[in-house]
């Protein structure tokens, strides 16, 4: 790890979640948006208008204990709710080299080995080639089932950039993970116990059970999603990507979740699966209608969590460190995608 610290600019899409409470506010109750902003999240002042002319406020979230990270986010973006909804799906984070994601491929409910097939089509660079070694030795840095680590077979060889090997063992494990997902949520998912004792499901629990006043604001949301509990009554859309984290290549699987009501927006992405670099990885937004000079606008509020191995040893200054990595890449990735949908 470079310097000790978690290059983040990876997770330009993300997230989320698993432990449920009941009684949550509703998207949009008629409250001062400014208000309820303040109610759960780190901004506790926002002037609209000033927000509206400048770039998007970031800044930590409550402390977290252990291997966890947080960063929030507030802006407003022109136009209301339901268009910020729409971009945010048509988001492509391979357009921005910033964000370093190589592929990316929508899924279907229920996945075949083919639908990853893009993996074949990766770049020839150092990071695709360090995921290829790793994959390769079944190197302890791969977070896969003990299960999984036994169905390599090296047998499948092939050449190039990505060896047929490696493509078939890689759609075989992320299909399966992507239709037990699909069947029971994050709870449905295999540990991490190649090398290590972790489940995705419990690292859902930790994030949140942490951020009580997200945990509130969402849960009605979270609650009809299902997530860690099977199929809830909103359908996800599923993806996967291979991107680069700290150097090092890593596929990552995600659903992302939207609803809109009463004129305001919820959504959360869920990266409920990588083979290194992080464990999972969460993105929540609440959005408001607003009106900015007259115009109809959205004030958005972004909340990220991650649960990384990385972190647990990290103290102090190397975790201001990390920290502050992690404000930077998240603002970066707030502006790309505002610039590229109408916003400042």
């Amino acid at each position: 790890m470079r310097s000790q610290t978690i290059d983040l600019a990876r997770f330009a899409r993300f997230l989320c979640l698993v432990l449920l409470v009941p009684a949550a506010p509703s998207i949009c109750r008629g409250a001062d948006p400014v208000a309820e902003l303040s109610s759960f999240s780190v901004f506790d002042k926002v002037d609209l208008n000033e927000l509206a002319k400048s770039e998007a406020k970031t800044m930590h979230g409550p402390p977290m204990g252990g291997r966890y990270l947080s960063v929030q986010s507030c802006y407003v973006m022109p136009g209301e709710p339901a268009r910020q909804v729409e971009a945010m799906k048509r988001w492509d984070p391979t357009r921005s080299r910033d964000l370093k994601v190589f592929v990316h491929g929508d899924l279907p409910a229920s996945p075949s080995p083919a639908n990853f097939s893009k993996l074949k089509a990766a770049p020839n660079n150092s990071t695709v080639a360090s995921f290829v070694t790793a994959t390769q030795k079944l190197g302890p840095e791969l977070q896969i089932s003990r299960e999984e680590a036994k169905k390599f077979n090296a047998a499948n060889g092939g050449g190039g950039t990505m060896p047929d090997a490696v493509v078939s063992f890689w759609s075989d494990l992320l299909a399966n993970r992507a239709r037990l997902f699909a069947s029971g949520g994050t709870a449905a998912q295999p540990p991490y116990d190649h090398a290590a004792n972790v489940r995705p499901n419990d690292e859902f629990r930790s994030l949140l059970k942490q951020q009580p006043k997200i945990q509130r604001q969402f849960s009605d949301f979270l609650g009809s999603t299902g997530i860690g509990r099977g199929a809830g009554s909103i359908a996800p859309e599923s993806y996967f990507e291979l991107l680069d984290v700290d150097d090092q290549g890593v596929v990552t699987l995600g659903a992302s979740y939207a609803r809109t009501n009463g004129g305001g927006a919820q959504t959360a992405d869920v990266l409920y699966y990588a083979s290194g670099g992080y464990y999972v990885a969460l993105t929540l937004h609440q959005m408001w209608p607003v009106t900015v000079d007259g115009k109809p606008s959205t004030l958005i509020w972004r909340g990220d969590m991650i649960s990384s191995a990385a972190l647990e040893s990290l103290h102090g200054v190397e975790r201001l460190a990390s920290e502050g990595a992690m404000v930077k890449d998240i603002s970066r990735s707030v502006a790309l995608f505002r610039r590229q949908n109408g916003g400042r």
